[in-house]
């Protein structure tokens, strides 16, 4: 770089942070309350860096076998995700409650055939232990996208961690606050080479008979693992049953005449179906074998949207599913597997909804900090992680402690711009006008629908190919460190609880 260049960067680079303070009218410190007295001294850090090295360096390792294993997966967590939440949880210093677990890493995302993957790929990755085609769940590569015969032919299909506890005799459940049916928690218990194959008309239309192909609905009602769940708690009742049946108010999509929600209940007395949260939390897990929950006829409303409507009564939060979903699962005193999703944070993302994604972030954080504190860590291993990233940035220069949805400084248009941005999505259209940018002083911000600005125009905001976190803690947690492939994660969790065919730390 030529030298005057490089000295004219640098010179504006100063003046930058010179505007920035100027336009406080005081030091950001001072004017936000943020920055402590200590924190201005190096003593402060120094003080702060060995702690946290004591703290590490001290730590001692639980090498025990765990009885109980809890996956959480955050769908679409990316990091920035993580960072945004942070802040709207009051400053930087902030933490989410799985950021204190002792073992960190990363994963990486991709599908076999794609780079940026979705979450039916993911899924059979983080649950199945085995990368997949794009859009595939609970089969193998070699099962094509869309192939009919490949939905039926055992050979390719996998097994998921679930389906390993139940063969070693354990108990399994799963947590959603998205369709019951959708991507995540359908690694569990299904073999699809379409996602979107959750009932019998989604089958028909995509050109297989729906008589010898079972939708994702069917494998969850009576498939070999799916029929086996002591738990399942979500949204998405509307596939469950045919058009001529209502459930919350709404027709079913299926067209096969079933209602698979009384099949289930009619194998045994002992089944229990809930409809709100009411009903759910009366269940009593010393009376009832198996619990199955549907709170709605498509997926949970945004946390967000249930208390600005006081429908608070109405739908569970994830804490509450998951509180739930623990006391059944702990009177199988042989252990269990618990797989939780906070699947409304994707939702947000792709709707550019930055407020909807963080919000459902921190619930996420509030479910596991609720299950540390429930559950015997001793025995109980807890994984925390995300299925892929997203394209939201989190961006500027703005002061400490500023509103993480607010603007971090003024562009080359002389126009502020939002901390948090998308790469691509329907945000696009809502900021922008005939040759330039909605000017953000004229917008009103600040309501939770609030489309953020992305740079391309896109119905629907994509996913991130960046690696994504994994958070764990419990026994042998210390294994989920380093950077690995997300196809690893099963087979670590299976080695620590001793279920599988793999190598276990019982063999």
């Amino acid at each position: 770089m030529p030298k005057k260049l490089f000295v004219t960067i640098l010179m504006l680079s100063c003046l930058q942070v010179v505007i920035l303070d100027k336009g406080t009218g005081t030091s950001t410190d001072d004017s936000l309350n943020i920055v402590s007295t200590g924190e201005k001294t190096a003593a402060y850090w120094l003080a702060q860096a060995r702690a946290a090295v004591e703290a590490k360096a001290n730590r001692a390792r639980n090498t025990k076998k765990a009885k109980n294993v809890i996956m959480f997966l955050g769908d679409g967590m990316s990091h920035q995700t993580i960072a945004a939440a942070r802040l709207a949880l009051g400053n930087e210093n902030k933490k989410l409650s799985f950021e204190s677990f002792p073992s960190v890493g990363s994963s990486k995302t991709f599908c076999v055939d794609v780079q940026v993957a979705d979450s039916a790929c993911t899924s059979t990755a983080y649950l199945n232990g085995v990368k997949a085609n794009f859009l595939t769940i609970g089969v193998n590569p070699n099962a094509k996208y869309k192939n009919c015969n490949d939905n039926v032919d055992r050979t390719k299909w996998t097994s998921s961690i679930a389906q390993w506890f139940q063969n070693a005799g354990r108990s399994a459940g799963i947590v959603t606050t998205t369709r019951i049916t959708h991507a995540s928690p359908a690694g569990a218990f299904a073999h699809i080479t379409d996602r979107n194959w959750e009932a019998n008309v989604n089958v028909s239309s995509g050109g297989c008979d729906d008589n010898i192909v079972d939708d994702i609905s069917e494998q969850l009602v009576n498939g070999e693992v799916g029929s086996k769940f002591k738990v399942i708690l979500g949204g998405g009742s509307e596939n469950f049953i045919d058009s001529s049946f209502t459930e919350h108010g709404v027709s079913g999509m299926r067209s096969d005449g079933k209602n698979l929600i009384n099949e289930w209940t009619s194998k045994s007395n002992k089944r229990s179906f809930v409809r709100n949260r009411s009903e759910m939390m009366a269940v009593d897990p010393k009376k009832v074998d198996q619990l199955f929950g549907l709170f709605h006829s498509d997926h949970i409303p945004y946390h967000l949207e249930t208390v600005s409507k006081n429908e608070q009564s109405i739908y569970p939060t994830i804490t509450e599913m998951t509180m739930k979903a623990i006391d059944m699962l702990s009177t199988d005193t042989d252990g269990y597997f618990l797989f939780v999703e906070g699947g409304k944070i994707d939702h947000g993302h792709h709707a550019t909804q930055a407020r909807y994604a963080i919000d459902e972030t921190i619930e996420f954080s509030k479910a596991i900090q609720a299950t540390v504190d429930r559950v015997n860590l001793d025995e109980t291993l807890i994984v925390v992680t995300a299925d892929h990233g997203h394209v939201m940035s989190y961006s500027g220069n703005a002061p400490r402690g500023n509103d993480i949805f607010s603007t971090a400084g003024t562009a080359d248009d002389a126009m502020k711009y939002y901390t948090l941005s998308y790469a691509n999505g329907p945000g696009y259209f809502f900021n922008r006008k005939p040759g330039a940018r909605v000017d953000p002083a004229t917008q009103q911000s600040t309501a939770n629908s609030f489309l953020f600005p992305a740079m391309a125009p896109n119905e629907i905001e994509t996913h991130g190919g960046d690696d994504v976190g994994i958070f764990a803690t419990g026994p042998n947690a210390h294994l989920f460190t380093g950077v690995m492939e997300q196809y690893i994660i099963p087979h670590k969790m299976a080695y620590i609880s001793c279920v599988g065919s793999g190598t276990t730390l019982c063999s």
